[in-house]
């Protein structure tokens, strides 16, 4: 018959210690997870609208039962200027859950091999992050967002988080939302956006104060200019326009441009 040694037992001890750190640790996990998870009613979005609080160094959104004024559904909302933006923004916004598993690991292969970092958030993410958390860049505000963007793709439709996205994100210094973007770049409703105009406002959302410079000179600059031909080629790949209308809207001239 078998006996306990004495090294025997201590590595015994050890293992039970380490398995119930292991076991704590993870309870911890799943504890932290459901705490961000259950942190934010994101159903209100259902019967809710999100309502931009400009300050003076900051933008909150306020979620009331009223409809702003400004407020847009999806389907008065030009084609050209919906995929403009999803193509240049999310190409995979219909087919992801909420995180786009191929584009994060595309970022950090890039960012490993020393090239430059470049975001990898969803569409989804970008409304969690604008509606729920801070900006600033933080490993826990990553997981804050993960946890939340899962939570919303579960509760709404990708029309519903579309639209509220295109109601809510900056196109420029205190221009909020699409139907406003529309009436101070073009003077438009947002349906009567045509495909170059399209491609201008979704050239704007990576650095909407930043690359809104070309308004304020009324002429584009290279990046706006080479930005929007790429953006009216992804149209064209995913034959939102046809061969015809993509070499027309490359030539096109915005209203204001020199």
């Amino acid at each position: 018959m078998s006996t306990l040694t004495p090294v025997s037992f201590k590595k015994l001890r050890t293992g039970w210690r380490l398995g119930l750190f292991v076991m704590a640790v993870f309870i911890g996990v799943l504890l932290t997870l459901a705490g961000i998870y259950s942190s934010q009613d994101v159903a209100q979005l259902k019967t809710h609208y999100p309502h931009t609080i400009v300050k003076k160094d900051s933008v909150t959104y306020e979620l009331r039962t009223a409809r702003p004024r400004s407020w847009v559904g999806l389907t008065a909302i030009s084609r050209y200027a919906k995929w403009a933006i999803v193509l240049s923004e999310d190409w995979s916004f219909y087919q992801h859950q909420g995180l786009d598993l191929a584009q994060i690991k595309a970022a950090i292969g890039d960012m490993l091999t020393g090239g430059k970092f470049r975001g990898a958030s969803t569409i989804s993410q970008q409304l969690v992050k604008n509606l729920y958390l801070s900006h600033e860049r933080s490993l826990w505000r990553k997981i804050r967002e993960a946890v939340l963007t899962h939570k919303v793709e579960a509760t709404l439709t990708k029309n519903q988080i579309l639209e509220i996205y295109l109601n809510v994100i900056e196109f420029g210094p205190e221009v909020y939302g699409i139907s406003a973007a529309a009436a101070f770049y073009f003077r438009k409703r947002p349906a009567e956006l045509n495909p170059r105009e399209s491609a201008f406002l979704a050239m704007l959302l990576p650095g909407p104060k930043r690359y809104s410079v070309s308004f304020r000179k009324k002429k584009l600059t290279r990046f706006a200019r080479k930005r929007m031909d790429a953006i009216l080629e992804k149209l064209r790949m995913a034959k939102v326009l046809t061969p015809q209308e993509y070499a027309r809207e490359v030539l096109r001239k915005l209203d204001w441009e020199l």
